[in-house]
């Protein structure tokens, strides 16, 4: 039998995931929306079915505006949520996202209380710990996309300067997902070799302000909307490390409950995803100054959820 996977919210990043969990052939795929929306949603459904026997997937892919069709959801992604435009900051998008989150975390604990959940939604920090108050989903179940995607971004800008392979570079990001992120280039490696070994202290500061100032960027060159591929992406990571019981070491918004000296917050920090969710949080030893940047990270991170008021 294959396993289930529900996308809450049918727009840019919806059909993406859609597309790539088919082509991974995941699992059959529910892709939810408002009525508003539904009927372009089936379309989009439709499409991807009509694409199955030139992509060679096996896969049924349906569109829907009513949680019910996502019982028994092995997996659930929500990417639903108002999109940032030019000039806005995640924290912009709270009150509206809030009262869609808050619907979400409903239709999701009455019909797929066993899923383990993805949330893309911004502000991510905040939106992902009223996804967890409001469905009283124990931790491992509950996980916010943010460090894996923030990683991709450190890797692919590191590669685009040194003009190396990116699958060569391994490093992590930690923090909140937004301009206080808090990159690692001390414990950053290209092909085993130290970053601090082979790039000057300019390139390296150049590389860690374009990571924490990535979202912005690419919402002021499209104008209206946000990411979509690279966010898209870096959730299916984590929701295939899952399915497949991979034990992969990714950056996820985690529930700390003392890591790092942060509790009762979700923060970026390397997590071990595996069949049973989020299965280990691993603490890094942290210099004074990156301990620091992590405070910074944590106290706007703690400034952001006091205003959900959840």
């Amino acid at each position: 039998m294959r396993k289930k996977i529900a996308l809450i919210g049918g727009g840019q990043i919806g059909q993406i995931l859609a597309m790539l969990a088919a082509q991974k052939e995941m699992g059959d795929i529910v892709v939810l929306d408002i009525p508003d929306y539904v009927n372009p949603v089936k379309g989009k459904a439709l499409d991807l079915m009509e694409m199955a026997p030139h992509g060679n997937y096996d896969a049924e892919i349906t569109g829907t505006s009513d949680y019910k069709d996502i019982t028994g959801a092995d997996v659930v992604i929500i990417t639903a949520g108002l999109p940032r435009k030019a000039g806005m900051t995640r924290e912009d998008l709270l009150s509206t996202n809030i009262k869609i989150i808050s619907a979400v975390a409903a239709g999701v604990k009455e019909n797929a209380p066993d899923a383990f959940c993805i949330v893309l939604t911004n502000p991510l920090d905040a939106m992902v710990y009223t996804f967890h108050k409001l469905t009283g989903f124990p931790k491992n179940q509950v996980v916010g996309m943010a460090g894996t995607l923030d990683t991709a971004r450190y890797r692919a800008f590191l590669s685009m300067e040194l003009g190396v392979s990116v699958t060569d570079i391994a490093g992590t990001v930690l923090g909140g997902h937004g301009p206080t992120m808090v990159p690692l280039p001390r414990l950053t490696t290209v092909g085993g070799v130290p970053l601090t070994d082979i790039a000057d202290q300019d390139l390296i500061d150049r590389v860690v302000d374009r990571t924490r100032k990535a979202g912005t960027e690419i919402v002021q060159l499209f104008g209206k909307g946000s990411a979509f591929f690279s966010p898209a992406w870096s959730a299916i990571v984590i929701a295939e490390s899952y399915l497949k019981d991979k034990k992969r070491v990714l950056p996820c918004a985690a529930l700390c409950e003392g890591e790092y000296d942060v509790s009762g917050l979700f923060i970026g920090v390397p997590c071990l995803i595996g069949a049973k969710g989020l299965e280990k949080i691993f603490e890094i030893s942290l210099s004074d100054d990156e301990k620091a940047k992590l405070q910074v990270t944590k106290e706007k991170v703690q400034a952001t959820v006091d205003e959900c008021n959840v």
